[in-house]
């Protein structure tokens, strides 16, 4: 299975490409907000050699993090989708975390942070070995006070602001054992907070 994998949550933006688990090639960006994805995915397939045609699955970073970059990364997968009819699937950058953390022989209880902005951030605890990895805390969103109480209790934290930023390569080896694809409009960004609309007010109508 040939699998591209886009990885826009941060500030250290990826593309890669994997085949049967193997990665081939990877590219990366850093700085801004914005990415030039096509840029990102020509220079994979350039390296590894293969053609869009080949392209089977495509997975995303769905985040938590930059919301315009992971949308940036779902607008592809579902525009290719539509194009050549690839399976998708989302992947939590907080999961990739992991398993680079786990490569990096990071072993033992592990608080997963990502800056949520507003004075907040996004927390999950894992607990990783040498060959297994469980998630025993979910994903929630904390103060900057309780996350400094957790870091003056001398717990562990890997995550963006630690230099562990999720990466394709690493979504693409995830996505390797997958089999929950979805369609392409059920992509998600991962947003904890509530979103709430304001209804614009009613035009003003002005007399002569």
């Amino acid at each position: 299975m040939t699998i591209l994998a886009l990885e826009f949550s941060s500030e250290h933006r990826s593309a890669a490409l994997a085949r049967d688990g193997q990665v081939l090639a990877e590219a990366t960006e850093t700085g801004g907000r914005g990415t030039n994805a096509l840029a990102l995915i020509e220079n994979v397939l350039a390296e590894a050699k293969i053609a869009r045609e080949e392209i089977e699955v495509i997975a995303v970073g769905s985040g938590p993090g930059s919301y315009t970059g992971i949308r940036a990364a779902i607008a592809v997968a579902q525009g290719w989708q539509l194009a050549r009819g690839v399976k998708v699937l989302g992947i939590s950058s907080v999961e990739a975390i992991v398993a680079q953390a786990q490569a990096a022989e990071i072993w033992g209880q592990v608080n997963v942070v990502i800056d949520a902005q507003r004075g907040e951030f996004y927390l999950a605890t894992w607990e990783i070995s040498a060959t297994t990895r469980m998630e025993i805390a979910p994903l929630k969103i904390i103060t900057a006070a309780e996350m400094a109480a957790r870091q003056s209790a001398g717990e562990l934290f890997v995550g963006p602001d630690t230099g562990l930023f999720p990466n394709a390569a690493a979504m693409a080896r995830l996505a390797a054992g997958r089999t929950d694809f979805i369609p392409g409009e059920k992509l998600e960004p991962i947003y904890l907070r509530e979103t709430t609309f304001v209804k614009a007010p009613a035009a003003r109508v002005m007399s002569a």
